[in-house]
């Protein structure tokens, strides 16, 4: 345990041991999603949050002590705010890694019910013909992985892709995740009632947003107005990987954010 008794739980951060141990004051725990990285695959499940947050709960009801702190990102970062609006009085602080969610504008809101069940069962059905990708060479994957994002040095790039890739009986190499999860669900992530459960949040929240990411400004388009206390970090010269883009400022704020006592953690932006 920390010296302020609480834990510290990274939900869906690739390569978190590259960060944790910047935090050794905490108790820490990286669970791997269902679907991810060394996590069994859950045939004909949707991944939806909702099925993310049941498997957190039952973690942390395994773990027992609270509150807990989480961090997460993208995914891992809608988790851990919805996890914190069901759950307000067991969770301590939340850090939000590009975690806001979709805005209003993204299809998963604006398209009609019929369009977005389609795409998905299209996607779907897609995903069953394919033949997953394999490398003959770790080189391969590492240069595919610094082409999705070109921001990552080539250390780091090689640092994910060896933690992101298992071998197979013949020797090659595919990445561990399970295609499916790319098949965004066709319900379960309505914005109206995604600022509810953001509304219920009553512990401090740090956001991060990479400027040259494909994520908006949760402040600009409205999602972060539901928040009662936070902040945001615009970082520069980053992107949707920022806690690897710009590890340091990363570090520092984030190991600021979680020692302060935040009673009213402003909701000012810095870039």
């Amino acid at each position: 345990m920390g010296a302020d008794g609480c834990e510290f739980q990274a939900v869906h951060v690739r390569s978190t041991a590259r960060h944790a141990r910047h935090a050794a004051r905490w108790q820490r725990h990286r669970p791997h999603n269902c679907g991810h990285g060394d996590s069994e695959w859950s045939p004909g499940a949707l991944y939806s949050v909702a099925e993310h947050v049941l498997d957190l709960t039952a973690l942390c009801d395994n773990l027992g002590e609270t509150p807990f702190t989480l961090i997460g990102h993208s995914l891992g970062g809608v988790i851990a705010l919805t996890y914190t609006g069901v759950f307000p009085d067991r969770v301590r602080k939340v850090v939000a890694i590009e975690g806001m969610g979709p805005p209003a504008s993204h299809h998963s809101q604006k398209d009609p019910y019929p369009d977005r069940l389609r795409s998905w069962i299209e996607h779907a059905r897609d995903i069953e013909r394919r033949t997953a990708r394999t490398y003959t060479d770790i080189n391969l994957a590492v240069a595919r992985m610094r082409e999705a994002n070109p921001h990552l040095s080539e250390e780091v790039a090689h640092h994910l892709t060896i933690h992101g890739l298992k071998q197979l009986a013949d020797g090659s190499y595919v990445w561990k995740f399970d295609p499916f999860i790319r098949a965004w669900p066709p319900y379960g992530f309505d914005m109206t009632q995604r600022m509810t459960l953001l509304e219920r949040i009553e512990c401090p929240v740090l956001l991060f947003r990479g400027m040259e990411s494909w994520a908006t400004d949760p402040e600009k388009d409205g999602r972060a107005k539901a928040l009662k206390n936070y902040r945001l970090i615009n970082v520069p010269n980053a992107g949707h990987w920022l806690h690897h883009d710009q590890l340091e400022l990363f570090l520092r704020e984030t190991k600021e954010f979680l020692s302060a006592d935040c009673a009213d953690y402003a909701d000012t932006t810095i870039g």
